[in-house]
């Protein structure tokens, strides 16, 4: 019996008919990146490793916004997010060792791919007077995390009730060894940064 497909999944290939898929950028950003960073070898070039999804669940310690937000992280990234513990007791915060404070997703394969793909084509695009992200979100380790202010930008949960609005970040890890080859990726894969006036 062939398996139903998720409705992330239904909502990506959707999406993705009358655009480039990132796979197809990435081959065709080898011969580009091999020249920009002077590498024969196409598998010293940099790749994607994994993408991580990170949450806080806020100040106010509401198990049904916890649920909330665990099940629209689901949504959009079509995996079950695993919650994250406080690591000790904080008095002035109210927060007791291992009471739950946020909220984890790990990508690889497939599903990392179909995240990004509808993160670069889909959700950037909906954002609010966006001019692309800073060079500054790429560490010196090869890795790009990015804020999103707002869940609703993801179309699996735009036709629910816009109250309970979380944002989350998202880092991008890459076999890149320096900024410099992070960057170079990036840019040649598509990912829109701010234009350097």
């Amino acid at each position: 019996m062939a398996r139903k497909k998720s409705e992330f999944v239904v909502v990506v290939e959707k999406k993705s008919k009358n655009m480039d898929i990132l796979k197809d950028k990435i081959k065709k950003a080898v011969p580009v990146l091999e020249k920009e960073l002077d590498e024969k070898n196409p598998m010293a070039l940099p790749r994607l490793a994994k993408v991580v999804i990170n949450t806080g669940t806020g100040r106010l310690r509401d198990k049904k916004r916890d649920e909330l937000i665990a099940d629209r992280l689901a949504k959009i990234t079509g995996q079950k997010c695993a919650p994250r513990g406080a690591k000790k007791s904080i008095a002035s915060f109210k927060v007791r060792q291992g009471e739950i404070v946020g909220h984890t997703v790990t990508l690889r394969g497939q599903k990392m791919f179909d995240f990004l793909n509808m993160l670069i084509n889909v959700a950037m695009p909906r954002i609010r007077d966006f001019k692309g992200y800073d060079e500054k979100s790429i560490d010196n380790m090869g890795n790009m995390t990015i804020g999103v202010r707002e869940h609703i930008i993801f179309p699996q949960t735009a036709d629910e009730e816009a109250r309970d609005i979380f944002g989350f970040s998202v880092t991008i890890q890459t076999t890149a060894k320096n900024k410099k080859e992070a960057l170079a990726f990036f840019k040649a894969v598509g990912f829109p940064f701010k234009k350097i006036v």
